[in-house]
Formats: structure tokens, C-alpha cells, sequence
């Protein structure tokens, strides 16, 4: 059984910085791409970040480039979101996800994915 449990959220001030954690298991982790995705009420779910299976490449939304970093670490089965400068539109549920062999532009889209955790909320506030 396929499990991805995330970790990390909480209360930041603006400008600040968090660590979001993604346990996996149940899978071959190096067999398959993270993504990261959030969602705050009455908005979908939107795309934050992506690392592809080989770990050769990133994605970022256009929101969060050049203040998150995605990472993987394929002996510890834990993709990492880490968060700075965050701003009060940054507050969401954050979710990670994981689709088989993904790679490319693709994985910008959240129905690529077939395996989804069940979030870690993040709140940015003074």
C-alpha cells in the first residue's frame, strides 16, 4: 500500500521560512517524480513544484520560483519543499504527490498523479 505522508507546516511569519517533508513507502521511490501542490478555500488545487524521477530536473510555478526549492533524497524515500520568503498568499494545504516515471512540462498537471498525500498546512500570517 502506497503511503505519502507530509510534514512540516505550521505558523510562519512573512518572510519567513519552512521545511515541508514527503514520506514515502509502499513504492519504489527512485521509480517515481514528486510533485508538491496547495490548495487554500475556494481555490483549486494549484501546482507548486516538481523534481523528476532522475532528480535531473526541476519545475517551479512562477508564484514560488526563486524563493522554493524542491529536492529528493532517494536513500531516505523523503522529497523536501523548502519554503523561504514566504508571503501571506503562500498560506495553503500543501500536498505532495507521486506519478510513475514522470518527467517533462507534464508534470505541472495535477491529474498525472496517482498517488497523493493527505497535506500539511502552512499559515503565514504576522
Amino acid at each position: 500500500q502506497v503511503q505519502l505522508v507530509e510534514s512540516g507546516g505550521g505558523l510562519v511569519q512573512p518572510g519567513g521560512s519552512l521545511r515541508l517533508s514527503c514520506a514515502a513507502s509502499g513504492l519504489t521511490f527512485s521509480d517515481y517524480a514528486m510533485g508538491w501542490f496547495r490548495q487554500d478555500p475556494g481555490n483549486e488545487r494549484e501546482f507548486v513544484s516538481a523534481v523528476t524521477f532522475s532528480g535531473r530536473d526541476t519545475y517551479y510555478a512562477d508564484s514560488v520560483k526563486g524563493r522554493f526549492t524542491i529536492t529528493r533524497d532517494n536513500a531516505k524515500n523523503t522529497a523536501y519543499l523548502q519554503m523561504n520568503s514566504l508571503k501571506p498568499d503562500d498560506a495553503a494545504d500543501y500536498c505532495c504527490a507521486a506519478v510513475f516515471r514522470g518527467c517533462g512540462l507534464g508534470l505541472r498537471a495535477r491529474g498525472l498523479y496517482g498517488y497523493w498525500g493527505r497535506g500539511t498546512q502552512v499559515t503565514v500570517s504576522s
